[in-house]
């Protein structure tokens, strides 16, 4: 099915948290099919404005759409999640499998209800995933890397037009994160879905991302990867000297002042 329209609208929008001011007079219109990501040090309001298209924060202002329907509290199944990756722990009583369930049939009320044609979702995205090797082992003595993998084949249960991803690639080694981008790259090509991923890290995405939000002391700036990853624009955003260099087919970003997180632009190119 071809996708007609925006996948996201946002229009003059502001988000405050806590008393703060996040950001203000964002306008972004993502098309089907557009891989986006969103940059910027922690406390920017990167994963509020997740939250925001998830109907989980509301707007200060502004207005939001979602495949052509404003967002509500309840959320749209047509809008799938990926968190961060992070270890689920060892004791956790799931199959891989399971996991990958709770996305086909999670939002039903009551005792789960075995359904031939929920079974046989489940089966194709587990092979969608690769994640048939490991289908029925715990999930909790899985790997970083195959943990991530059952946790997509959760988020394409309902064939998602709308992909949001939370830094998808924490803690994941480089083999991984690229094993996860294709993933995510490859349901959006076929399904000509939209996505909007947020990294500390662009390296992995570099070569398959459209435009870059940057996020960054309350601003904003958004555009291709080589109209916003300049020394010159991200050393106005952050108002003091940044310098973006490439280091092979890496970039390495120094000088941003979010110290704590900077080194997540660049945390395999010390080493080159």
């Amino acid at each position: 099915m071809t996708a007609t329209g925006p996948a996201l609208e946002i229009r003059d929008a502001a988000l405050r948290r806590s008393g703060r001011e996040l950001w203000s007079g964002l306008d972004l219109t993502v098309a089907p099919g557009e891989l986006i990501a969103v940059l910027g040090p922690s406390g920017s309001g990167k994963t509020t404005l997740l939250q925001a298209i998830l109907g989980l924060q509301s707007l200060s202002s502004g207005s939001l759409s979602v495949l052509g329907q404003p967002v509500r509290a309840g959320g749209n199944r047509r809008v799938g999640y990926i968190p961060q990756s992070r270890p689920l722990p060892r004791d956790v009583a799931l199959r891989g499998r399971d996991v990958v369930a709770l996305g086909v049939n999670g939002h039903r009320f009551g005792l789960p209800i075995p359904r031939r044609r929920d079974a046989a979702r489940v089966e194709k995205l587990i092979d969608e995933v690769g994640a048939r090797a490991f289908a029925d082992r715990p999930v909790g003595v899985l790997s970083g890397g195959e943990q991530q993998r059952l946790r997509i084949g959760q988020a394409l249960a309902d064939d998602p037009r709308l992909l949001l991803c939370d830094e998808p690639l924490t803690s994941l080694d480089l083999a991984n994160q690229r094993a996860v981008v294709d993933l995510i790259d490859r349901h959006r090509r076929q399904r000509e879905a939209a996505v909007l991923l947020v990294t500390h890290d662009i390296n992995p995405l570099l070569g398959k991302v459209d435009r870059i939000l940057y996020i960054a002391g309350g601003r904003f700036t958004l555009g291709r990867p080589d109209e916003v990853l300049r020394s010159e624009v991200l050393t106005e955003l952050y108002g003091t000297p940044v310098f973006v260099l490439r280091a092979g087919d890496r970039l390495v970003v120094v000088g941003a002042p979010d110290a704590e997180d900077a080194h997540h632009h660049h945390h395999d190119e010390d080493h080159s």
